[in-house]
């Protein structure tokens, strides 16, 4: 998929766990996972905006555009 997650970056750089950060925005680890991962297919508005305010960054931060990676479908 050419969309790329930069969450591990994020955590990593605010010294955060996967599990402090399902706990602060009220998503189960599961699905925070998922997403980091980058197998999530969809990610609510709601749910990027409450990310963005707890590691305090820009949804460009989060999330990249690159057309040369490989395609999951």
């Amino acid at each position: 998929m050419a969309i790329v997650v930069r969450l591990d970056e994020l955590l990593h750089a605010r010294r955060m766990t996967l599990t402090e950060l399902a706990s602060r925005v009220d998503i189960t680890l599961a699905n925070l996972s998922i997403l980091k991962t980058g197998k999530a297919k969809a990610i609510r508005f709601s749910t990027l905006e409450a990310i963005c305010a707890v590691l305090e960054c820009q949804p460009g931060d989060l999330l990249g555009f690159d057309p040369a990676a490989p395609d999951d479908t």
